[in-house]
């Protein structure tokens, strides 16, 4: 797999440029210097990763690879780490994309990086093999159209989803349909249901979509996706299968 050089920095420069970068989400090592040790969930996403790095194809040779809020990059580094021929990060914020960047200078990663929101993937004008869309949902306001947007438009074959998620972690067994005067269904406490939050949650403005297992699941199958394997507590991968709003 070929690499760029990565030589060009000393520990103190890349610990100088690490600060300069301004505050990490992500914790990763650039050749000994963590990013964000502080960071309040450990080793994040490292201890994350780990917990379902077993359930993404280990050999991704040939394949293209699109990460949808990609931070400062970590993702996208381990899926070109695993072969993939172009992955390609996105994200709206040019801070996380400064950080990736340099991050990917400092470990010889070829990895590009634009900005670009979800909503405007569109304009890529390709389609891609695999797709990673973590932690990004619950901070939008339109959360299935953008689904349904990654279907359409970029998603050729695999998607691996990760959503912060509350409230009742059952999935319940519904029926297709209801009659207009069955209320009852809408009190169970698994029902799928999307948690509004109108101001701040954990400190964060952004937050405003926090689904339940049952929704999260259930948003996925109505965007065309079918879940294959859930191998860590918010993470799901899928397959696109069948039309966004069409039963699977």
């Amino acid at each position: 797999m070929k690499t760029m050089s990565f030589n060009r920095y000393s520990r103190e420069q890349i610990e100088e440029h690490v600060k300069h970068l301004g505050d990490w989400f992500q914790n990763i090592d650039l050749q000994g210097v963590p990013t964000a040790p502080a960071h309040f969930l450990g080793d994040y996403p490292s201890v994350k990763w780990r917990r379902f790095a077993d359930s993404v194809p280990r050999d991704l040779r040939g394949k293209s690879v699109l990460d949808i809020g990609c931070n400062a990059g970590f993702y996208s580094f381990e899926m070109k780490r695993r072969g993939a021929d172009r992955v390609l990060g996105i994200d709206s914020d040019d801070g996380y994309l400064a950080q990736a960047r340099f991050a990917a200078e400092v470990l010889g990663e070829e990895v590009e990086f634009q900005n670009l929101s979800v909503y405007d993937i569109a304009h890529l004008g390709e389609k891609f093999d695999v797709v990673l869309f973590m932690g990004v949902i619950y901070h939008l306001r339109h959360p299935l159209l953008a689904l349904d947007l990654i279907h359409e438009h970029v998603a050729n074959d695999l998607l691996i989803f990760q959503s912060m998620m509350r409230g009742n972690s059952s999935v319940p067994e519904l029926q297709n349909d209801y009659d207009f005067r069955d209320t009852d269904v809408f009190e169970s406490p698994d029902f799928p249901r999307l948690h509004f939050v109108e101001h701040k949650y954990a400190g964060d403005p952004t937050n405003w979509w926090i689904p339940n297992r049952a929704c999260a699941e259930a948003m996925l199958r109505s965007a065309g996706f079918q879940i294959l394997d859930h191998p860590e507590e918010e993470v799901f991968i899928c397959s696109r299968k069948g039309k966004a709003g069409a039963p699977l």
